[in-house]
């Protein structure tokens, strides 16, 4: 808050509107932009100054001219983007959907299979994992007729939940920074590494949530939803993929698929980029123990140009095609811009401070990990962001935990809920750039796709508070 003043119910009121607004008009860029501007008004408010009214000085400009807004825009988007246009130029992508298609995805269950081992193996999290897995998987899933609610739900369950449960991506030592020195089990960052591994079996939100998408694909998922199922049914008996009305951000389809005629296509153009990227993002890791992210993506993109350029695409059909990638995520970009913005002004509005404090010290300690899930799906779904409530809960909850039962596995317990209930409100929040990134590269209507994996988010965020419920009550 400003001057340093304590946060009030006020600080919640930006990304309550934002939310209000987004599911009542499915307009997202206006409910955005509408946060943002009650946020000024709360600034204002709140430091009593008219200068506070300001969102272009005070909000837009700190929020993004950052580093790491100048990433998401330039590596997760315009490469990416990019890599995109280049697979619709070379046909690479079609390529390899029509290859997987013909030797695995032979039917719809078995391509919403395939949609699953592939957000499990770009277990990244964030931005990478969505935009990967979803433009991978589109092509397959629609052709077996898989909703594009469906696809977009297993997407998005793959992405930051998975990320939270393998330890080869930069979760576990974003948050083993947040946690060092918090408690006495945890004096060091090889000790807070290691106490996130230990956690990884509490992290109970995560291991449903997957564990959910993999049922589903196999059509055994009893808490999908009348969402999913009507969505699925429609799909199935029509072939329409979409609700009707839907706004679908980007349509990679019509948008990104236009091959260079006359250019043969082959797996290299769709595998020698993805090698890279991987190669490049988690080669250095195992090597190493070091990341990195940013020249993965600038390596992959220029590796697919490369390899179109070396068997026979025309330069100027390349530039052709990087480009249609760059302009498709132009919508993405402005709706991102915003949802950073609201997360800045959340900060600086202390709103996740607010619930935290809010919910006091005053609980017994068997109720705290679902309380923390609790605390945490509300932060998150808030702010639409898991990192930032890992750096406002965090330092809470495990002094909190050990004050109340200085037990390592009641604290493992704890920091499983923190971890999984901040996932979920990321997943599931329509300010969030994984939802956001998940519905756009899958096709969907954004609205469309929070308003079905709103029930199966739910369920499984309920079996992971009675289960770090009863964890607890053993450890205790």
């Amino acid at each position: 808050m400003p001057n340093g003043d304590p946060a009030s119910w006020l600080s919640i009121l930006p990304a309550l509107v934002a939310i209000v607004l987004a599911f009542a008009t499915r307009q997202v860029i206006a409910a955005l932009f509408t946060g943002v501007i009650t946020a000024a008004l709360v600034l204002a408010w709140t430091s009593g100054s008219l200068a506070a009214l300001n969102p272009v000085s005070n909000l837009f400009l700190p929020a993004l001219g950052t580093k790491n807004f100048a990433q998401i825009l330039f590596i997760y988007l315009w490469c990416l983007g990019g890599l995109v246009g280049l697979w619709g130029k070379t046909g690479g992508a079609r390529h390899f959907a029509e290859w997987i298609s013909r030797r695995v995805a032979r039917d719809r269950r078995s391509a919403m299979v395939v949609t699953w081992i592939i957000g499990v193996i770009f277990h990244q999290g964030g931005t990478v994992s969505t935009v990967l897995a979803g433009t991978t998987v589109k092509p397959v899933a629609d052709r077996h007729r898989v909703s594009h609610e469906e696809l977009s739900y297993m997407v998005d369950s793959t992405a930051s939940p998975i990320a939270t449960l393998i330890p080869f991506n930069a979760w576990p030592y974003y948050v083993a920074g947040l946690v060092v020195a918090t408690v006495p089990v945890i004096p060091d960052t090889d000790a807070a590494f290691s106490f996130f591994l230990g956690s990884v079996p509490y992290n109970f939100y995560a291991l449903v949530a997957v564990g959910s998408t993999l049922l589903l694909a196999l059509g055994l998922l009893p808490w999908a939803g009348p969402g999913l199922r009507d969505a699925g049914r429609r799909a199935v008996e029509t072939g329409a993929l979409d609700a009707p009305g839907s706004e679908p951000l980007l349509r990679v389809e019509t948008e990104l698929d236009a091959p260079e005629a006359g250019y043969q296509p082959s797996l290299a153009d769709f595998f020698v980029p993805l090698g890279v990227l991987l190669g490049v993002g988690i080669g250095p890791y195992l090597v190493w123990g070091s990341y990195h992210i940013n020249e993965a993506f600038l390596s992959s993109t220029l590796a697919g140009m490369l390899t179109a350029r070396v068997r026979g695409m025309p330069l100027a059909s390349l530039i052709e095609g990087f480009l249609a990638g760059c302009r498709s995520m132009t919508i993405g970009a402005i709706v991102l811009a915003l949802a950073v913005t609201l997360g800045f002004a959340a900060r600086e509005l202390g709103t996740a401070s607010f619930v935290v404090s809010a919910l006091g010290d005053w609980l017994p300690a068997l109720a705290l990990p679902a309380l923390l899930t609790l605390l945490c799906m509300g932060i998150a779904f808030a702010t639409g962001t898991s990192w930032g409530t890992y750096a406002v809960v965090f330092p809470v909850a495990l002094p909190l935990a050990w004050a109340l039962a200085p037990d390592p596995q009641f604290l493992h317990v704890c920091f499983g809920a923190v971890l999984g209930g901040a996932v979920f409100g990321d997943q599931c929040s329509p300010i969030s750039d994984t939802t956001i990134l998940s519905s756009m590269f899958t096709g969907c209507d954004l609205m469309d796709h929070v308003r079905t994996q709103i029930v199966p988010a739910l369920s499984s965020a309920a079996i992971g508070v009675a289960l770090s419920t009863t964890f607890a009550w053993f450890a205790l």
